[in-house]
């Protein structure tokens, strides 16, 4: 699978299964069905003494309206008391639904907020389970994206949408309730142009969504882009590719543009159409009310009352359209998210493994196939056997294999066929925790995060105290170092660190793995970006690393291994030959000829 921004642009263009995510979203949410139920309790109550207070309203416009005529024909006059007590209902009755509506709130934010920081969690807990093989087939960007943007959008929408379909649909009832209750055919009349808005809803949201996985993609591509061009911002300036990468970064950003101003311009349309009906319907019931009035058919208060309940009626309406606007990027979100959670995970582990209490050390590749893809193998009837405590070094031109065979002791990704076993037992009845932690590996790229060195060398040993600490960087020749920063050990440093030189960090990451005490080491070309200084520090400090344990050593500075006890020389995925340095040396072979390509020999 190719990696890089514009990996599967094509699969955008096929529909999406909205109803499949749908489902997965209500079954995800069912856990909160609770506080959901609570939610929707109170949002029912908000929305009926909201709905009673227009009729109440229109009772009293018709009782000043009467008192006024009675008042004119002398025949009575306007009943304050019953006007001021029915007001002081309705404003209490305005207080309860605005008590109800802020609970409901409340809730819905706290079931929102639980929900992200659910899936944040469940999604930390599935990188560390997902195989190696997904992380080299995505960006880190578009990994990213998934956790930070995609699950903001999810719920943050859910919140909007759960609390406002709630509130929207039980308006929306009560409403129609109230209207046939003051007349029938006014009612009838005010939803003849309803069936043109669903059916205007409908289009919108079937061209929408195509839209919006396409813009989440799209942020996810910029994200990728950003990542790496800020992570190798030397390097770009370097070799003046700023104007390239802004060309890059503008080509995705206008994709984004294209796919969001769409999705926006689809979303945000449903609203004014939903307006302009309503404001249709509204004229309409006010000229055929105005009609039944002269008829004495309603009262002047129910006019008042009906035309209250039809705003409520095209603002339920609209409400309804802005949640289907915002189901579109949610459903997107959720999607995206869903599927990073329904990625293939490694295998389960055997339910007997190994006990890894007395290994040596001792491994072997026996017949090992291996291949990234069924239909290209890299590596071909991998053969070697190595004792404890030996120094093996593999070499090879780029591409031979070399990290392959690291990344398949240490089951990373597994053998098609063969097998590779540790002290005679096959490493694939051992839980992959336990295999792992029998290694300790120095690479080439140094990795420290952002905290003290201490709890950077603590990192392979959580429960080290600080003199074990101490004492694994003075075996790595770091100590003196530390020593002159200001904190020492307490200092606060990350993989930026301006104060600290490229060597300096690769001791650091040496005595980490003094201090874990690993049985095999694997070592890849820790020396190579280093002066010569530095390499010689480096070099004393992996050589009492390797005292007693086996180790593993993946070079192309051929000058580093010549004293290893094994050298295995592989081409093609195939070990061609095997020896010692003066070995190799005398069969004037393939290790040969490598060597002499870095040196001059007289």
């Amino acid at each position: 699978m190719p990696r890089g921004p514009m990996r599967g642009a094509n699969s955008l263009d096929r529909a999406k299964d909205f109803k499949g995510t749908i489902k997965k979203l209500l079954s995800y949410i069912k856990k909160y069905r609770l506080a959901i139920f609570v939610v929707i309790i109170f949002a029912i109550f908000s929305t009926i003494f909201s709905i009673v207070g227009p009729n109440i309203l229109g009772d009293v416009t018709t009782e000043i309206f009467q008192g006024l005529i009675n008042k004119i024909t002398n025949q009575g006059s306007i009943n304050f008391d019953y006007i001021g007590k029915t007001l002081l209902l309705l404003l209490g009755l305005y207080a309860f639904s605005a008590f109800c509506a802020f609970i409901q709130g409340f809730i819905m934010n706290s079931v929102s907020v639980k929900i992200s920081y659910n899936l944040r969690k469940e999604i930390s807990a599935k990188i560390h389970k997902l195989p190696l093989s997904y992380f080299e087939s995505k960006t880190h960007g578009e990994i990213l994206s998934r956790i930070t943007n995609d699950v903001d959008t999810f719920s943050m929408n859910l919140s909007s949408t759960l609390s406002q379909s709630v509130s929207s649909i039980a308006t929306l009832i009560g409403t129609l309730v109230m209207m046939i209750n003051i007349s029938t055919s006014m009612t009838v009349a005010s939803l003849l142009l309803l069936p043109i808005s669903v059916l205007g809803m409908g289009l919108i949201m079937k061209k929408s969504q195509k839209y919006f996985s396409r813009q989440q993609y799209n942020l996810g591509n910029i994200n990728g882009v950003v990542e790496e061009v800020y992570g190798g911002h030397d390097v770009v300036s370097v070799f003046n590719a700023g104007d390239k990468e802004i060309k890059r970064f503008e080509e995705l950003n206008d994709l984004l543009y294209d796919s969001g101003w769409k999705s926006q311009f689809a979303s945000t349309s449903m609203h004014p159409l939903m307006n302009f009906i309503g404001n249709i319907n509204y004229v309409l019931v006010s000229i055929y009310g105005g009609y039944l009035t002269i008829k004495n058919k309603i009262k002047v208060g129910d006019i008042l009352s009906f035309s209250q309940y039809v705003r409520n009626l095209n603002q339920s309406s609209s409400n309804i359209a802005q949640i289907f606007s915002l189901l579109q990027p949610t459903v997107a979100a959720a999607e995206r998210v869903f599927e990073f959670l329904e990625e293939k995970e490694e295998e389960k582990d055997k339910a007997k493994t190994v006990d890894i209490t007395d290994i040596k050390g001792n491994v072997e590749f026996k017949n090992v196939v291996f291949g990234y893809n069924p239909d290209n193998i890299v590596i071909h009837n991998f053969n070697a056997k190595i004792k404890s405590g030996q120094k093996i070094a593999i070499v090879g031109p780029t591409g031979a294999g070399k990290t392959t065979m690291v990344k398949l002791l240490m089951r990373f990704y597994d053998i098609n066929s063969g097998s590779i076993t540790i002290d005679g037992k096959n490493i694939q009845d051992f839980k992959r925790s336990e295999l792992r932690s029998l290694f300790g590996m120095v690479l080439q790229d140094t990795w420290l995060f952002s905290g003290t060195i201490e709890d950077n060398i603590k990192y392979g040993k959580l429960d080290a105290s600080l003199e074990e600490v101490k004492d694994a960087c003075r075996s790595a020749s770091v100590n003196h170092f530390i020593k002159t920063l200001p904190g020492n050990y307490n200092m606060v440093i990350n993989e930026e660190s301006d104060n600290i030189s490229g060597g300096q960090k690769q001791l650091l990451t040496i005595a980490r793995v003094i201090l874990a005490d690993p049985k095999i080491l694997i070592l890849d070309e820790a020396t190579s970006s280093v002066d010569t200084r530095t390499e010689i520090l480096i070099q004393e400090a992996m050589d009492h690393l390797m005292e007693g344990r086996t180790s593993f050593i993946i070079a192309h500075r051929l000058s580093t291994i010549k004293n290893a006890d094994l050298i295995l020389v592989m081409d093609n995925g195939d070990i061609v030959e095997q020896g010692t340095h003066e070995e190799l040396l005398k069969k004037n072979g393939f290790y040969a000829k490598l060597y002499n390509s870095q040196f001059d020999v007289v």
